[in-house]
């Protein structure tokens, strides 16, 4: 296995020194507007890295992969597809969610699906006919989210690999395979993609990353729900899950749409308040989810987790509080309520 990832992060490098010399040809240049950290164009799409080093080192070394998970191999190349298409041409928000809509279905012909919510105050929360809409629901929201808080150089790259490691130690505790390997050659890519995306970025994930990374763990985290209780997930991504709700929280209020871009994320915050240090900001919201991932660890199956999901959606309500404080703090040019 040792052999097998060395060779998936220098096939990566590879790729993304390939991409970055036909970024220009291949129309994948992002370039500054009034959002942006960067001030030249730069190179995105570098999920095209992820996706085929990681697709060809399955195809020599373990090839069964795709027969023994077909679904997910087809649901995880349609999430890239339009990833790749949104980076070349750019894509409406309908379209992705389409895409992610038609994955995640697909998982669930491998039983990739959220069948119950556990134990709430003694009451065992089956779902039933209700499974495939909220899979679809969790998936897409996710998937989203950490699409959205991918705005600072390495963040994005940095927190999943924090969000596979924990799914990592899961799948090796329970000897998961699965888990085990999807876990490794995600965090290995990304570790390779860190070398160019670490600030200043000389390349970015782009929505062919974004949205790969984000569906990967989306599935990953719907397997380890045999091992962990459904909350122990708001734990272990809190961070896109936080960033991503109260952001809906502060449009909704302020009478915008949800979709409508701004650079008020906790990311953007963060930054103003360390005099716009990159690494210092990265560095916390790392630190800040390796604390969430210690405490979703910590829970076991089969556990009552009604006070646990009660006690997150009261933290939502306070990091907005909190959030909102910061932005008048730092005179950050938001649409506040």
């Amino acid at each position: 296995m040792f052999v097998t990832l060395v060779c998936l992060f220098l096939l990566t490098i590879v790729f993304i020194f390939l991409l970055r010399s036909y970024a220009l040809a291949l129309n994948m240049i992002d370039k500054p507007n009034a959002r942006s950290i960067h001030k030249k164009e730069t190179a995105r799409g570098a999920g095209i890295a992820f996706f085929f080093a990681i697709t060809l080192t399955l195809l020599f070394w373990n090839i069964e992969w795709f027969t023994l998970h077909p679904w997910s191999s087809l649901a995880i190349f349609l999430v890239f597809l339009v990833g790749l298409y949104d980076d070349i041409k750019g894509s409406s928000p309908k379209l992705k969610f389409v895409f992610i809509i038609v994955g995640t279905l697909l998982l669930s012909l491998e039983n990739i699906i959220i069948r119950d919510f556990g134990n709430f105050f003694s009451w065992q929360l089956t779902l039933g006919y209700f499974a495939y809409p909220l899979t679809v629901f969790v998936v897409s929201g996710f998937t989203n989210a950490l699409n959205l808080i991918d705005g600072l150089d390495g963040l994005s790259a940095s927190l999943s690999l924090v969000m596979f490691g924990s799914f990592l130690f899961i799948g090796f505790t329970h000897h998961d395979m699965f888990m085990v390997w999807i876990s490794l050659l995600f965090m290995t890519t990304l570790l390779a993609f860190l070398l160019f995306n670490w600030h200043p970025a000389s390349i970015f994930m782009g929505d062919s990353g974004s949205l790969l990374l984000g569906f990967v763990i989306s599935l990953v985290a719907i397997v380890s729900l045999a091992y962990i209780p459904p909350v122990s997930i708001l734990f272990l991504a809190a961070v896109p899950l936080l960033d991503t709700l109260v952001v809906m929280i502060r449009r909704k209020r302020a009478g915008n749409s949800f979709f409508q871009a701004d650079a008020c994320h906790i990311h953007h915050i963060l930054k103003q308040y360390f005099h716009h240090s990159v690494p210092k900001t990265v560095l916390t919201l790392v630190g800040v989810q390796l604390v969430y991932t210690f405490i979703g660890l910590q829970l076991t199956k089969g556990m009552d987790q009604g006070v646990l999901f009660l006690g997150f959606v009261g933290h939502i309500f306070l990091l907005y509080i909190f959030v909102n404080k910061m932005i008048k703090k730092c005179n950050m040019p938001c649409v506040q309520h």
